[in-house]
């Protein structure tokens, strides 16, 4: 599995999520119970905030002039930890979680959460664990104290 380790660019994984729930849904397993207005409105609220953190995220990082690419994150000139990354780790990747959430939700679809749990599994094992190790490397002793006070999601 170490070799698809930032193989995978994030936004790919959150398509494939998208489809897998999309593909769900069109299955019906659930009978759609969410229907409705509430689960639209829902739907909206949690994409506006997935939205709003990854570009808090995005923002931390431009302010701190640093990369943002999670594929040369060896790059990374600063470690963030200020605005949004005092309440979590990885806001960017939490907010594309919440996207993913907010597409089954707007679908009515339950078991189509099952393609965000996917997601973290996925975004975790090659995006995450790799990214901690490339920090730990690159900032040492700020990076453990700042992973040790703040978690990995909220």
């Amino acid at each position: 599995m170490r070799r698809l380790e930032h193989k995978i660019p994030p936004p790919v994984l959150v398509l494939l999520a998208l489809g897998l729930i999309w593909a769900i849904d069109r299955l019906d397993l659930d009978g759609s119970p969410l229907e409705g207005t509430p689960a639209r409105v829902t739907a909206l609220v949690v994409a506006a905030l997935g939205l709003a953190l990854g570009a808090s995220g995005l923002a931390g990082f431009t302010r701190a002039g640093t990369t943002f690419d999670p594929h040369h994150i060896e790059e990374a000139s600063a470690l963030v930890v200020t605005g949004v990354y005092r309440f979590t780790r990885n806001p960017m990747y939490l907010g594309m979680v919440a996207l993913s959430v907010a597409w089954a939700l707007a679908l009515g679809s339950i078991v189509g959460l099952v393609g965000s749990v996917l997601l973290v599994a996925a975004l975790v094992r090659l995006q995450i664990r790799p990214e901690e190790r490339a920090l730990a490397a690159r900032f040492g002793d700020d990076y453990e104290r700042y992973r040790r006070s703040v978690r990995r999601w909220l």
